[in-house]
């Protein structure tokens, strides 16, 4: 069966895997934050497998002392250390399993905790260029196929090689003539395992990446479920999803083919080496090289070891599809980070533009060679027709996005370079697009200011026009909201998101249409409002209706990716170009 052709599409090309080097990196450091456990899961083990070893090497002394007759008390004692030795086996075991999954349980809270801490620090254009879909299947998808082979396949891999090593061990010391007999299954073992080793890894890499796209496309199509239904593409996501899910399919199947093909033969492999030690045993029994107790002992050992060897090679399995999705939450630490050292620390509050291209893909740029600069405390509007490039332009502004050639600097240092928390520390972006977080309406607003107490709460729904409809609920501030509490109207999450940018307090703040969800009067009530609360910052809107324009010190008109118009508003309508063209149609509209 040939392997699918892989088609590399979408999010799951955008967020990078990790590479091998950097898994073996990963688990090192991992290894050394818990290191004692791990080595009290393989000594206890250890102990419990010797212990496990008086059972057949008792058997075997018994054998080869019935041949010469042996005494009852002999036969007493020989119970007493079995029984003796079955016990310490078993409380050791089940007290080192015990310890592998509470091992299990810190390594994958290490692992969750990780890929979350890394995951809010990536780059925001990042993030949006990567959409949610990716991510989100990492962080459950991923984290859920590692939950098996993090509390069970790991320690057990581990148990299972200690235990391998003592029996081979024991099986040498008794006879190394049956040692060697053991060794017959294994070419056959060895060749089947390079096979299916040498295609498993990628293949369950592309099977995870596969299902990352069927997760993608669901996300996008629920999403913008009204736009689908209005347009009617319900036909066409149907199509893509059903092509995404059948790339996915076929490598589902295809890994489904390399394990019935390798499970029967290693299960061949085991058989000959249980059946090698019992036939050529007996052999040498007969010629006098070894002796019946050791022959019995032998071929105890030998059964014992195919215990271990099927766990390492079924758990190793299982460490495949887990390695593919460790490969994938690695992945996102290998995204760059921005350098944060002093030359990239801003020293003033001015927000420039030079010369700055930016493409969504290579060789399609949006926006070309445009240059701005925005003064400390003053308030630019960005006016244009639909797709000229405004909200683009915002979000490099922002810091959002960084630009293909030229660049964008706040107090001369540029923001692409900045870690996002400084980013974020200095400048605000505030778009359309406004979270409810599960709690109360105390916690989302403290979500902006940690330390806030209720008076700067109240501040700050009172600057927004929000104060009215929180002293409605049925619990003020300590009102439960977001999924399975009080649902807020599109409005309401508006306003709440605006209280939010209020008590972060940046300097400078991008607004794309942030109050686009209100009506054109309470919006614009609302921006009266705020234009007290924001007095003495840098406030860039992305406008849309006309009256923000109106209010601001300067205006840039973006027509196709560039600044066609650039001056205050008496001065552009004096002009009569595009900007009073846009003003006089919004006039007779409204």
């Amino acid at each position: 069966m040939k392997p699918p052709v892989h088609h590399e599409q979408g999010p799951a090309a955008t967020l990078p895997v990790g590479s091998p080097a950097a898994v073996r990196g990963y688990l090192r450091l991992l290894a050394r934050r818990h290191r004692g456990a791990f080595s009290a899961v393989v000594g206890l083990h250890a102990v419990a497998t010797a212990a496990g070893l008086v059972g057949p090497w008792v058997l075997g002394t018994l054998v080869e002392s019935l041949a010469t007759g042996t005494a009852e008390s002999t036969i007493t004692v020989a119970v007493a250390w079995y029984l003796l030795a079955l016990m310490v086996q078993s409380a050791l075991t089940w007290w080192s399993r015990l310890r592998g999954a509470v091992l299990g349980e810190r390594v994958l809270a290490d692992l969750r905790e990780d890929f979350l801490v890394r995951s809010v620090a990536l780059p925001t254009g990042v993030l949006e260029r990567a959409g949610t879909g990716d991510l989100v299947s990492r962080g459950t998808t991923d984290i859920d196929r590692l939950d098996k082979s993090v509390r069970e396949a790991a320690p057990e891999l581990a148990v299972a090689l200690v235990s391998l090593l003592v029996v081979f061990g024991a099986l040498v010391v008794t006879s190394p003539l049956l040692a060697l007999t053991t060794l017959i299954g294994l070419p056959l073992l060895l060749v089947s395992s390079r096979w299916y080793f040498r295609r498993a890894p990628q293949s369950y890499r592309h099977e995870s990446a596969g299902y990352a796209a069927v997760s993608s496309v669901l996300a996008e199509t629920v999403d913008a479920g009204r736009t689908v239904e209005a347009l009617r593409l319900g036909g066409h996501r149907v199509r893509l999803t059903d092509r995404k899910q059948a790339q996915w399919l076929a490598w589902e199947r295809y890994t489904l083919w390399l394990r019935s093909v390798w499970f029967p033969t290693i299960d061949a492999a085991y058989t000959l080496a249980v059946l090698g030690p019992l036939a050529l045993g007996g052999l040498f029994a007969l010629k006098g090289w070894i002796t019946v107790g050791q022959l019995t002992t032998g071929v105890l050992y030998a059964q014992a070891m195919v215990s271990p060897v099927d766990r390492i090679l079924r758990w190793y399995d299982e460490l495949q599809i887990g390695q593919a999705s460790l490969a994938r939450l690695v992945g996102v630490h290998e995204v760059p980070r921005a350098r944060s050292d002093d030359e990239v620390r801003p020293s003033g509050r001015r927000v420039e533009a030079r010369d700055v291209r930016f493409g969504y893909r290579e060789g399609a740029d949006v926006l070309h060679g445009i240059s701005l600069d925005v003064a400390p405390g003053s308030r630019v509007a960005l006016v244009g027709p639909s797709g000229a490039g405004k909200s683009t332009l915002g979000r490099l502004l922002a810091g959002i996005y960084a630009p293909g050639r030229g660049s964008v600097t706040l107090g001369g240092a540029a923001l692409s370079r900045m870690p996002a928390e400084r980013v974020r520390a200095e400048v605000a972006l505030v778009n359309q697009e406004h979270h409810v977080f599960v709690g109360t309406l105390r916690d989302n607003l403290r979500l902006a200011s940690p330390g806030a107490d209720d008076a700067e709460l109240r501040r700050a729904l009172d600057a927004v026009d929000a104060g009215a409809w929180v002293d409605a609920l049925p619990a003020g501030l300590d009102t439960e909201v977001g999924s399975g509490g009080t649902a807020l109207t599109p409005p309401q999450a508006q306003q709440l998101a605006l209280a939010r940018l209020v008590l972060a307090d940046p300097h400078t703040l991008v607004l794309d249409e942030a109050t686009s969800l209100l009506d054109p009067r309470a919006a614009r009530h609302l921006e009266r409002s705020l234009s007290r609360v924001l007095e003495g910052r840098t406030v860039i809107a992305i406008a849309h209706r006309l009256h923000t324009a109106h209010d601001a010190d300067v205006i840039a008109v973006v027509e196709d990716g560039r600044i066609s118009e650039y001056g205050s508003h008496p001065e552009l309508v004096a002009a009569g170009g595009p900007y009073a063209a846009l003003w006089r149609s919004w006039r007779d509209e409204r």
